[in-house]
């Protein structure tokens, strides 16, 4: 429990402090959104190629864990579609807010995980990290675009687009990069991955101050069924889902360690702007988020603590 609560209070201190940044307009909105980008498109990829270059994949389950994560979201993804009319008759979830459930229930915060992983367990963690976000982010993506363009009635893009997304994702084209240079014996020379090096490690707390200028918390004082549903399904259910796939593949330690933190951890942050793009509640996903991040102080313990 030391340890997990150790790992945690940087990332609860530093998502505060972007909070308080935000709140007093040292940084502006726009420019918020210019760090954001530089994260997620320079910082935290350069982690990514550094990492899975490095990586030895033989010495981690990589295939039971991606097993494992996959299996979670496509249960849960049957789950919610099977339970949306209940949603809708029971707790008057239009089709616009189901799609924010949804993606408050099965996307993730890599920002966070990466923190949380990278602290807890080391290189080994990040290699794992990989290994989720190759199994994770492109099923994530189709899926997302496909339950809103059905549910939220916003214009769904053809195929050949979702595609070229997935194609220009930083993520999956960080990861691609590493995995090159992971089978060639990373040729790089040395500057150049230091280099790399140093550019990743601004990844971590320019991204958690991001997460914090984000958060809203006026949605803590109007809780709904949809947010309370798009919360806890995420932060308990997920987990738990993980966990128990994990163990009935044989994907035991720091492996079942990072699957349990990647799905714990709060949504993503690009779920918002996606479901601005295509009709959702876009309001609703901004709820759902800030009440994930600060739940998730006292629910990523706690799954920890249980689940590991």
């Amino acid at each position: 429990m030391q340890m997990i609560l150790d790992a945690l209070l940087p990332v609860i201190l530093i998502t505060a402090l972007g909070l308080g940044l935000a709140r007093i307009n040292l940084v502006t909105g726009e420019q918020w959104r210019g760090i954001e980008r530089l994260a997620y498109f320079i910082l935290f990829p350069a982690i990514i190629v550094e990492t899975v270059a490095r990586a030895d994949f033989s010495e981690i389950p990589a295939l039971g864990l991606g097993a494992a994560l996959i299996g979670a979201i496509l249960i849960v993804t049957v789950a919610l579609l099977a339970v949306r009319p209940l949603l809708a008759a029971r707790f008057k979830v239009s089709g616009p807010a189901f799609t924010s459930i949804y993606q408050g229930v099965a996307r993730w915060n890599s920002f966070i995980a990466l923190a949380l992983i990278g602290e807890m367990i080391g290189a080994t963690g990040l290699a794992l990290l990989a290994v989720a976000m190759i199994a994770m982010i492109p099923m994530l993506n189709v899926l997302s675009v496909l339950i809103l363009s059905r549910y939220a009635g916003g214009s769904a893009p053809t195929l050949k687009r979702i595609g070229l997304d997935l194609v220009r994702n930083p993520f999956i084209v960080s990861t691609t990069a590493g995995l090159v240079l992971n089978i060639l014996g990373n040729p790089l020379p040395a500057p150049v991955m230091d280099s790399v090096h140093q550019i990743g490690l601004a990844s971590l707390p320019i991204g958690i101050l991001c997460v914090g200028a984000s958060l809203d918390l006026s949605a803590l004082r109007r809780p709904g069924a949809a947010l309370l549903i798009g919360t806890f399904a995420r932060l308990l259910v997920m987990p738990a889902l993980v966990a128990g796939l994990c163990h009935l593949l044989g994907v035991t330690g720091d492996a079942l360690l990072a699957g349990i933190i990647a799905t714990a951890v709060p949504s993503a942050s690009a779920s918002y702007l996606l479901a601005a793009q295509m009709g959702g509640d876009h309001r609703l996903m901004a709820e759902i988020l800030t009440v994930q991040t600060v739940a998730a102080i006292l629910t990523i313990p706690f799954c920890l603590a249980v689940l590991v």
